[in-house]
């Protein structure tokens, strides 16, 4: 006890008491900036990572043989008619061209013997153009993008046999982003660009080399950008380096090496799909995804080789890589597929039929949301699912626009009524003024109807899969209090092309960081869209809301750009509004004809077409917009063809002059109307009446009470004056608007309405896209010239002025007021010519009103908009141009002002100052993009009380005016009945006159109707639109003619939900604030 010597521990026999040697701190910076040599292009490719990416290359011939057919002009013939022509020989390093030509090149190919044994091989070839790889027995095979990306194809193992075989590659002249001279992709783009085929070779690949590629490309991400104080940084950039020091040139050995370090960072199974299947919790989803403008730096005819190319690629994808699963959009781009590539057709149906192939959105196209009309969107909707449902056999649950400027407050109430309740976009991350709070939230309707709207945080789709867009799915995540997953889009896109092999290869690597390292939120392949909002609904009770439109604060020119292509939208929708009406008339009341559906609906899927979100905006090239003339002039020749087939069964016939007992006026509004209508070159005819076919009245005025007069009160002064208004002209300017019923001047003392103004427009850089905040820094008025007389009639009286903007262009404007027709508000209307060759300019019309409120109200589809004519703040004042449909309203209580308008759809309202948008001149991608003659109609419509069902049925009908017909020969006894007889279905009178009975339509699978794309059903049916479009609670009552054993409620789909109780040909409608209602009348 006591006194013992405690044992010591001994020292580690192997630590050395002398240090050998200095060892010094890793320098990271060197040695991170050290990791791009090792695989990068330049002076160190020889003797790097590249140097070993293949073990041999066989090119020209007798292995590589080619010959090229030169597609005459810019045609795109067939693979049959372009294979029937006499090829030529050609090499390697041939030009073809110019922009836009088509060359097809025959390729024959011989393995040599000594790489028939290797691993990998396949053709790489480049001609920094697009291409398509086609079968010799006329299959397609794989597209190719061009310039270094998507230039191999895996030769099939049946190459391998020392024999001759044969493939055909289409060459398109053009990039994946068209044609546009230098670096800046949105310039016009040149018509004589020529591409020169650099490579055409057959390559042995060394797979342990690419992979290994990818491997240091991942673990270098990490190095660099996980935080410099993480042990995972470290780590990364530690590894990186052992990599490097173990590869050795030449020894193949090494490469497995390498890959054996990197398994340190990435874990054992990156080489597979297993990599996922580690159990452990995912938060970021990827989904491939190819998004393709179905125009935009190239014209509609290209898209549809694009889709071949590009969804040829992902079905080989899915082959080589189990885990992917492929998201694709816009019915029309499977139609196309289908019509034209029928064996690529099958292949994605087979791939869909297998979970891996995901059709989505449910719309025809991926449409801009802000222009068109409300049946427009239903259209959408209607002809996308249909599609989808009879193709492949399901509907779509997720409404997906990732790129479309802006979205409509409607929306949400219109995916629920089309089956959809789930959302994606992405496009407000582009917000250039106020960043959008919110990644995963409910998005409320103007109707109340919700939906999950998903904003992938990576702020893009079509991410590179690279480590940082995994990083940032989560980093940008703005929900986390709600929900902490995210929808991770990748794959090559806009022009095509979706997920590479390199992104798969890269995602796994990032999977296996996040289970092996850690830091890197964990990814997940291998499930589809759907399956991602099903995890989010469960949680959408704890969703924030975000309540109305998705307002875009970019791309605010689009409302304006290319006006004559809206022009043509517009148009092309009230037509088919009328025609639809009319034959559903002609088809119940003479069963002979047939109701002209397949036509109609040819040209519904043209105008949804050119809805699409780069057509309708106005930011394509040239060549896009000679199409989509062609589109419409085909849509009008159509629609006079099936309206003159609907005026035999109705008897009339249109006519230009006639007397008030021989002409009625052709009506397709739903409510009782009464009009002045021209019946010869200077008389005018009152058109009264409910009904398709109006009775005219004797239009009565008097020397002594003039209906109307106009006088010049001083040189170039004027007063046009009828029963309600008084309006004084000056310089082509209105400076007094005095309303007689109200007792009330319009326009504010010494201000000047109808005043034209020329702002300069030169955005950052889009430039049909963009208008900026500061034009308005930059306004001009411009000064008109004299004010002349121009029409003096007993029924209307105009004046027109002369406008010069520049040496180059003009304005002829005509300033109009007609005859006051009882229980009728008068508006003063304006007619524009405008012939415009400007550079950069912004041309409006502005109208200041004595008129306050801090909002400014909207038509929108089915519906109104409010916006604030103020700027409080950034969110207000981002607002500084705005769209709109039909009417701008201002009005405080009991009082207010409507601009209507033909065409147009950019507004702004500030303070108390009204614009109208009429023409932009932007120099990219189209140079002449509205360029020469337009023709603008407008009016002033002041009326009593806050804005009213005046202004929305005003704004309709001058949008669809009367047209004088009159009974055919023959059929006059018939059309006269018609002309004094109720209309065959109406609201009546004391419903309430914010309903509008908008569409009027057959159902869309009658038996006599049905084009066959979904079961028929028996019987006939008439299917009727209905909206609220003021905000309030709204109900009536529809009455019809027709003979009609029951009513359904139905969806937009016309699904039938409940049955609706008629008696007596009536029944009740009762809609909620802006609810859109559909009816099917199924007709005894």
């Amino acid at each position: 006890m006591g006194g013992e010597t405690p044992s010591q521990k001994k020292p580690r026999s192997d630590y050395p008491v002398l240090a050998p040697k200095p060892v010094g701190q890793l320098i990271s910076n060197i040695y991170r900036d050290r990791i791009n040599q090792f695989y990068s292009r330049g002076q160190w490719e020889k003797n790097n990572l590249l140097a070993m990416m293949d073990e041999g290359v066989a090119s020209g011939e007798p292995h590589v043989h080619l010959w090229v057919w030169d597609a005459p002009y810019l045609t795109r013939p067939t693979f049959k008619e372009a294979t029937s022509h006499e090829f030529k020989k050609t090499s390697v390093g041939a030009w073809v061209g110019p922009s836009w030509s088509t060359h097809w090149f025959k390729v024959v190919l011989k393995v040599p013997k000594d790489l028939a044994d290797k691993r990998l091989l396949e053709l790489h070839w480049d001609a920094n153009n697009e291409g398509l790889i086609w079968s010799e027995d006329g299959n397609p095979l794989q597209g190719l993008t061009g310039g270094g990306e998507r230039i191999e194809w895996v030769l099939p193992e049946s190459f391998r046999d020392g024999k001759e075989h044969t493939i055909y590659v289409e060459m398109a002249c053009n990039g994946m982003f068209g044609n546009a001279p230098g670096g800046d992709s949105i310039q016009p783009p040149d018509p004589n660009k020529f591409f020169r085929l650099d490579r055409a070779e057959i390559v042995a690949v060394n797979p342990d080399a690419r992979q290994l590629y990818i491997d240091v490309w991942i673990i270098g991400d990490a190095a660099r950008e996980f935080p410099s104080d993480s042990w995972e940084q470290h780590k990364a950039l530690k590894t990186c380096n052992e990599i490097i020091e173990a590869f050795e040139l030449g020894n193949p050995d090494s490469l497995k090496t390498c890959r054996k370090i990197a398994e340190q960072y990435l874990g054992p199974n990156v080489n597979s799909a297993k990599v996922y299947d580690t159990g452990k919790e995912p938060v970021v989803f990827g989904i491939g995804h190819c998004h393709i403008d179905s125009c935009w730096l190239w014209p509609f005819a290209e898209t549809k080789r694009k889709v071949a190319r590009s969804w040829s690629n992902q079905c080989n994808l899915m082959d080589q890589y189990p885990e992917l699963n492929f998201a694709c959009s816009q019915a029309q781009q499977y139609k196309w597929l289908k019509e034209i590539y029928p064996y690529v057709f099958e292949r994605v149906k087979k791939k869909v039929a297998e979970g891996r192939f995901h059709p989505i959105g449910g719309s025809w196209v991926e449409h801009d949301t802000n222009m068109p009309s409300g049946e427009s969107l239903v259209r959408q909707f209607l002809f996308g699912q249909r599609f989808y449902e009879s193709n492949f056999g399901s509907r779509c649950q997720t409404f997906w626009l990732p790129d479309t400027f802006g979205y409509s407050s409607q929306l949400p109430q219109l995916c629920r009524l089309a089956g959809m309740n789930r959302f994606l976009t992405q496009k407000l991350s582009w917000n250039n003024i106020n960043k959008f709070p919110h990644t995963t939230f409910n998005w409320v309707s103007l109707d109340g109807s919700q939906v999950i709207c998903h904003m992938p945080p990576s702020e893009t789709y079509t991410a590179e899969a690279h480590f940082g867009d995994v990083k940032r799915s989560i980093s940008q995540h703005k929900s986390m209090d709600q929900d902490n997953t995210s929808l991770l889009v990748f794959g090559k896109g806009d022009g095509g092309g979706g997920p590479t092999w390199q992104h798969i290869e890269k995602l796994r690597r990032c999977r296996g960081i996040s289970d092996t390292v850690g830091l890197l939120p964990r990814v997940h392949l291998g499930g589809s869209v759907d399956d991602f909002f099903d995890k989010l609904e469960l949680k959408a009770d704890t969703l924030v809301t975000w309540y109305g439109e998705l307002y875009f604060e970019l791309h605010r020119g689009t409302y304006t750009t290319q006006a004559n292509n809206k022009r043509n939208n517009r148009k092309a929708e009230f037509v088919l509004r009328d025609l639809e009406l009319l034959a559903t008339i002609a088809s119940v009341k003479d069963k002979s004809y047939k109701y002209p559906k397949k036509d109609l609906d040819d040209m519904w899927e043209l105008v949804l077409l050119c809805q699409f979100h780069d057509c309708l905006p106005g930011s394509s090239i040239r060549m896009a917009y000679d199409e989509s003339d062609e589109f419409y002039a085909k849509v009008f020749e159509t629609g006079e063809a099936i309206l003159k087939d609907v005026s035999k069964v109705l008897g009339f016939s249109e006519v230009k002059t006639a007397s008030v007992a021989d002409g009625v006026a052709l009506n397709t509004l739903s409510w009782h109307r009464k009009a002045l209508i021209d019946i010869s070159e200077d008389e005018a005819a009152v058109a009264c009446g409910q009904g398709p076919l109006l009775k005219l009245r004797t239009f009565k005025t008097s020397e002594e009470k003039p209906a109307v007069e106009l006088r010049e009160t001083s040189d170039g002064v004027f007063i046009l004056e009828n029963a309600q208004l008084k309006v004084e002209v000056e310089a082509g300017c209105v400076v007094s608007i005095y309303d007689k019923a109200a007792d009330r001047e319009v326009i504010p003392r010494g201000k000047k309405a109808n005043q034209y103004v020329v702002f300069d427009d030169k955005p950052l850089y889009w430039q049909a896209w963009d208008v900026e905040v500061y034009h308005l820094d930059a306004r001009r008025e411009l000064p008109c010239g004299k004010t002349k007389v121009h029409e003096q009639k007993k029924h209307r009286v105009s004046v027109v002025t002369e406008t010069k903007i520049s040496d180059k262009s003009s304005i002829e404007t005509v300033i109009s007021l007609s005859a006051a027709v009882d229980g009728q508000q008068s508006s003063i209307d304006v007619a524009s010519k405008v012939t415009w060759h400007e550079t950069m300019k912004f041309l409006k019309v502005e109208f200041p009103v004595d008129v306050r409120s801090t909002e400014a109200s909207y038509e929108t589809q089915f519906g109104v908009v409010r916006r604030p004519t103020h700027y409080n703040t950034s969110w207000d004042m981002a607002k500084f141009e705005v769209c709109g449909h039909k009417f701008a309203d201002l009005s405080e209580h009991g009082y207010g002002v409507s601009i209507l308008n033909d065409s147009k759809y950019g507004f702004a309202t500030t303070g108390s100052l009204m614009r109208l948008s009429l023409l932009r001149s932007p120099k990219a991608p189209d140079a002449t993009a509205d360029m020469g003659v337009h023709h603008v109609r407008w009016a002033i419509l002041p009326h009593q009380g806050a804005l009213g069902p005046v202004t929305v049925r005003k704004a309709f009908e001058f949008n669809n005016p009367l047209r004088l017909v009159a009974p055919t020969t023959g059929a006059a006894r018939g059309a006269a009945a018609l002309a004094v007889a109720e209309s065959p279905v109406r609201l009546t009178e004391d419903s309430s006159q914010a309903l509008v009975l908008d569409t009027v339509k057959r159902g869309e699978d009658d038996e006599d109707v049905s084009r066959g794309e979904l079961p028929s059903k028996k019987g006939r049916s008439v299917v009727l639109r209905i909206y609220d479009s003021l905000g309030g609670r709204a109900r009536g009552t529809v009455v019809t003619t027709w003979d009609v054993a029951k009513v359904s409620k139905t969806n937009v789909l016309e699904d039938e939900l409940e049955e609706v109780v008629i008696k007596d040909g009536r029944f009740a409608v009762d809609l909620r604030p802006f609810e859109v209602a559909t009816y099917k009348l199924h007709l005894a």
